[in-house]
């Protein structure tokens, strides 16, 4: 029986160790936004004949409409984003386009209206944080026979905002290296891991509450980690089983899933498997055992007495 519990804080730190640099990221530079949520016109172009992303841009500036992002598909081929471009005006651009490139066909367009982008955007958020306190007030029910019932879903609740920050920080990162943007696709991905996350998190947590009835009297850290390597194998074999099909559907499925719906969730599937095992479960035991209270009383008294040995 492998000791988890006992080497919690170990784990701790390592949640905070790839969480660092994905927090700093998303406040220096923040998400790397598509068009769902700021709004704009995207236009996938094929030319007849070859053109550089400097020709395209060139043509909407002397249209008078914002200036593009332009990246090349091939040498005949291009994706610009732009904020957003009337209908009328898009017509008028593939002509101009057309005269000046011998043709161009619009392979893919789309064009969502700043009201729209800031609705999804509150959306987005709303959605995440009704979420996590459904969550939480579904599991202090669930466990209302056990002791302290709010710390099952409080425990949860911060596992699976473990995984969301984790998911968030990389996606920054990948969006200022990879210029990976994000999309409404996104946010579904994210909800999915959630998901994922509590339903994992509620296996283990279901085995504590039978344990603690079947041995009842026992301390309640040996109780947890034996719950926890009972359901270690369960949770592993199904989390690998989800992630080989992710992997398969990544590397061979279609190219507007991949970056924004398969990868979100080959990351956050496999934080929640190790959130749901080696935070949450050591989370409940840190509340149960009263461990942050007394980390907040020996700061409070430190800072006390460092108070009093400045004062003269």
């Amino acid at each position: 029986m492998f000791d988890i519990i006992g080497k919690r804080y170990w784990y701790f730190l390592f949640s905070l160790l790839i969480i660092i640099p994905g927090t700093i990221s998303l406040l220096l530079f923040g998400l790397n936004l598509g068009l769902d949520f700021t709004g704009g016109t995207l236009l996938e172009l094929r030319f007849g004949q070859a053109v550089t992303p400097a020709q395209v841009r060139e043509v909407f500036v002397q249209k008078g409409l914002p200036e593009p992002e332009v990246a090349p598909v091939d040498e005949r081929s291009v994706i610009t984003r732009s904020r957003f471009i009337e209908a009328q005006a898009k017509e008028d651009l593939k002509r101009t386009l057309a005269e000046r490139f011998g043709s161009v066909e619009e392979i893919r367009g789309e064009s969502i209206g700043p009201v729209i982008s800031q609705e999804l955007t509150r959306n987005a958020f709303l959605s995440v944080a009704l979420a996590s306190l459904l969550i939480m007030g579904y599991l202090t029910w669930a466990f209302r026979t056990v002791p302290d019932p709010l710390s099952y879903g409080v425990c949860a609740v911060v596992a699976l905002l473990h995984d969301v920050l984790l998911l968030l920080g990389v996606f920054s990162i990948l969006g200022k290296v990879a210029h990976i943007q994000i999309d409404a696709l996104f946010v579904t991905a994210v909800l999915t891991v959630i998901g994922f996350s509590v339903h994992d998190t509620i296996v283990v947590f279901d085995r504590i509450r039978e344990n603690m009835k079947r041995y009842a009297g026992a301390p309640f850290e040996l109780i947890v980690n034996h719950s926890v390597n009972q359901t270690l194998d369960r949770s592993l074999n199904t989390s690998l089983t989800t992630l080989f099909t992710l992997t398969a559907l990544f590397l061979f499925g279609g190219e507007s899933i991949r970056n924004n719906f398969i990868l979100p969730l080959l990351i956050g599937i496999a934080s929640g498997t190790y959130s749901s095992i080696f935070n949450a479960a050591c989370l409940l035991v840190v509340w149960q055992n009263g461990e942050l209270a007394a980390l907040w009383r020996r700061l409070t008294r430190r800072g006390a007495a460092a108070r009093g040995a400045s004062t003269p």
